[in-house]
């Protein structure tokens, strides 16, 4: 069979699959809990791939070997960057906020980090963060969305429109089924494709090219010298920029809800001990992959007119159909992966943290839920084809904007810290404000401006409204 017949039956296999997982989740969705943190049951190796997965999404595969393919060595900044976030999410705030989630009931980041700063009935401080999360997830899931399009498009051709409509119909249909235990299930199996593909396409890659050593000679005898260095064209002040600037990247994996949650969905301590070895291997492997991939495409084709798609054009290039197939199948796993949990996120900041004490008391109603789903599925499709922009772009202006916004307030609550209700929506104002302001204005080394400032200026008013025990 052709490439296109494989990709084709391997696809075809893949959507029963994730549907059949759906079906079987709905079985187990009888309540708001269930379908936004899955009746807190989850062990360590379900949560640890579905973090990691719903958390590198297609800007792992697509994104970081499109960046090493262009930058050149300097891209290599990505790998400590994401290790960072992990290490602190894992190590120090993930143990916390699930002690303190459970103990409070939470069922949403929001809910635990807002949940008791009502006045007069409203929560004007919620409100503010589902707005937030509404509109970054909007444009995050847009950004999955044209990653589907990349891979239909490349494979067999289909006009972006088509493409982006097939992934999105895909993604909402298991996630309206089975709601978090959906999500999580199914991202499992797509984090064990990721690391399918990046173990086997870049192996075959480096081989190819001579082996690493190679690969680092070619990096140093071909192409710019801003391409041969560790801090591309920066020197000096500049360089030092660049590296806290891509440093900060990982700044901001406290404060994603779609991550958080899976610690709050944990069963036991044992679990999440057990899963930050797997969450971290499976990141470290995943993300040197793409980057070595990324480096020996710079050897091995020349003229990609599109660097995001380097894995596309690697994997018809080196690998039989049938494996080509499954590569493409492994891009859509990690855009299906991060749509499905960013979906239940911006569906639980309108259908239940809006109005907390109203969805706290009725808790067995789920209709609200997956027609916000749903309606976000469909904004996110309009984003995705009428206002394109690259997957890098795209996922690091929302990850930075959700981020700044709620990372500086989780850090503080799990210290033993509230703070005071006008604090903590400037907090988040300011974290999310001066993100989309400096998203816009022209790149600094690094985009140190976008990525580091609005964390550090969120943070700071966050310390100013801090006191031990109180909220308001």
């Amino acid at each position: 069979m052709s490439e296109t017949q494989w990709l084709s039956v391997t696809l075809a296999g893949y959507v029963v699959g994730m549907i059949a997982i759906g079906l079987w989740a709905s079985r187990r969705t009888r309540n708001q809990e269930d379908f936004f943190l899955a009746a807190r049951r989850l062990g360590p190796w379900i949560a640890a791939l579905s973090a990691s997965a719903s958390s590198s999404s297609a800007w792992f595969l697509l994104g970081v070997s499109g960046a090493a393919y262009t930058w050149g060595l300097s891209a290599i900044w990505l790998l400590p960057s994401a290790l960072l976030g992990y290490l602190v999410a894992w190590l120090w705030v993930g143990p916390k906020l699930r002690r303190l989630a459970k103990q409070t009931g939470a069922v949403t980041l929001s809910e635990f980090l807002f949940g008791d700063y009502e006045v007069a009935g409203k929560n004007p401080v919620i409100r503010t963060a589902s707005v937030i999360i509404l509109v970054c997830f909007v444009f995050y899931v847009a950004a999955q969305f044209q990653g589907a399009a990349l891979a239909f498009s490349s494979t067999f051709g289909l006009a972006p429109a088509i493409s982006i409509g097939i992934g999105a119909a895909i993604v909402l249909l298991y996630t309206l089924l089975g709601g978090f235990w959906a999500a999580s299930l199914t991202d499992t199996v797509q984090a064990l494709l990721m690391l399918f593909v990046a173990v086997l396409l870049p192996l075959t890659c480096v081989a190819a090219v001579g082996g690493y050593g190679e690969i680092w000679t070619q990096l140093q005898s071909s192409g710019t010298a801003a391409e041969r260095s560790l801090f591309g064209p920066n020197e000096g002040i500049m360089a030092a920029g660049f590296v806290i600037g891509m440093l900060s990247i990982g700044a901001g994996y406290p404060g994603q809800p779609h991550v958080m949650n899976r610690f709050m969905a944990l069963r036991d301590m044992d679990s999440l001990r057990q899963g930050r070895y797997i969450a971290i291997g499976w990141m470290i492997i995943v993300l040197s992959g793409m980057l070595s991939l990324g480096f020996c495409a710079r050897s091995l084709t020349a003229g990609i007119a599109n660097p995001e798609q380097v894995l596309f054009v690697m994997s018809r290039q080196m690998l039989p159909p049938v494996l080509a197939g499954l590569m493409t199948a492994g891009v859509l796993s990690a855009i299906m992966s991060t749509a499905d949990s960013q979906l239940l996120v911006a569906a639980s900041s309108i259908s239940r943290d809006w109005n907390l004490e109203q969805s706290r008391r009725h808790s067995q109603v789920l209709t609200t839920s997956r027609v916000v789903v749903t309606l976000v599925t469909l904004v996110a499709c309009l984003v995705a084809i009428f206002a394109p922009q690259t997957i890098f772009e795209r996922v690091l202006f929302a990850w930075h904007g959700v981020g700044s916004a709620f990372a500086p307030l989780l850090i503080l609550r799990v210290c033993g810290f509230r703070v005071r209700g006008r604090f903590a929506i400037a907090s988040q104002l300011l974290g999310f404000g001066l993100t989309a302001i400096f998203h816009w204005l022209p790149d600094t080394p690094g985009d140190i401006v976008e990525r580091a400032l609005p964390f550090l200026i969120a943070l700071a008013v966050a310390i100013m409204g801090a006191r031990a025990g109180q909220t308001k």
